[in-house]
């Protein structure tokens, strides 16, 4: 019997568990759930009295929950956890099949020109991620769930261009090429697979300097001393993707790409940038699979050709998600 998928973004979208799989994601609009931890924090009670000699740290606890917090965003068509320390998410989790990508014929048609970037007000000011701070910031808007992956409505795709799902890339050569590629290698697995899980994380990882030792480096867009909260510009960006061919979800394939924030040569295959599900997982903090799952799953470039899906954007494809903009 298979257990759940341990992260909470499943709880309203795709479950793992008993050999099967369910979508059942909160369509009706925006869900902004914040997610302490521990979950049984305490409320707010008075300052204790410290005529007792004996103290508990639980005693400071009680003047008020300091965090982290983790906001839990429920879209049409996806999940995030935004991170508020860097500002960005700290994954995204989408279910595709080849019915989802399809517009709905029964409303208008979505229109990616018709959708704007937008600052999330479900996180508070001190934490939210600004417009002002990517202008001019030579990085792009990049989407960590794409607007191509949101058609069944214009409100889902307008929801893909709220910053709670945007981080940092560097436009020429990644966000507008490779990573656009490999986006769409997500979207033709549903050709292939009936169910498609993707897992998308910002990622920090360290390079070894010349005197051996590893320090992980990364920019941060905007003033540090000023009232407006920086963000942070992750050094990599991976993926971790299941696909099951059937609704029961006993023929599962799984794999791990994680790919630099820098351009890319088209010329270099995908499978350059596969990567251990265990490693990306302590890397990012997280856990996606159970064991079971990563233990009995295929190799997903065994099942099919992974490969970028190279593809030219006229210009306006090319700089929507541009930061100059």
């Amino acid at each position: 019997m298979l257990s759940p998928i341990h992260l909470a973004a499943f709880t309203s979208g795709a479950v793992i568990g008993a050999g099967s799989a369910y979508y059942y994601g909160n369509r009706k609009g925006v869900d902004s759930v914040q997610v302490p931890a521990p979950s049984t924090a305490p409320s707010p009670s008075p300052i204790p009295s410290t005529t007792n000699s004996i103290h508990s740290p639980q005693d400071v606890i009680r003047m008020g929950f300091p965090g982290p917090i983790s906001d839990l965003l429920r879209r049409e068509a996806y999940i995030t956890s935004y991170d508020r320390t860097r500002r960005h998410p700290a994954w995204t989790a989408q279910h595709l099949t080849a019915q989802s990508l399809q517009r709905d014929t029964s409303a208008p048609n979505s229109d990616r020109k018709n959708s704007h970037f937008i600052e999330d007000v479900s996180i508070p000011e001190k934490f939210r991620a600004r417009l002002a701070t990517y202008f001019r910031s030579g990085y792009d808007r990049g989407h960590m769930v794409p607007a191509a992956d949101a058609k069944s409505s214009q409100n889902a795709m307008d929801q893909t261009f709220y910053l709670t799902n945007i981080a940092p890339q560097v436009g020429p050569g990644f966000n507008r090429e490779y990573w656009a590629y490999f986006e769409t290698f997500c979207r033709n697995l549903t050709k292939e697979f009936r169910h498609v899980y993707v897992f998308t994380l910002p990622l920090y990882l360290p390079t070894k300097d010349l005197d051996g030792k590893y320090r992980v480096k990364y920019e941060v867009l905007g003033d540090p001393f000023s009232d407006i909260p920086t963000i942070s510009v992750p050094t990599h960006f991976g993926k971790v993707i299941m696909g099951s061919r059937d609704d029961k979800h006993k023929d599962l394939s799984l794999a791990a790409f994680v790919l630099p924030n820098q351009a890319i040569p088209e010329q270099v295959p995908l499978t350059a940038f596969l990567q251990n599900v265990d490693k990306v997982e302590r890397d990012a903090g997280l856990l996606l699979f159970n064991d079971q799952i990563k233990s009995s799953a295929k190799q997903l470039c065994s099942q099919v050709k992974c490969e970028a899906v190279i593809r030219k954007f006229d210009q306006f494809g090319k700089q929507i998600g541009s930061g100059n903009k």
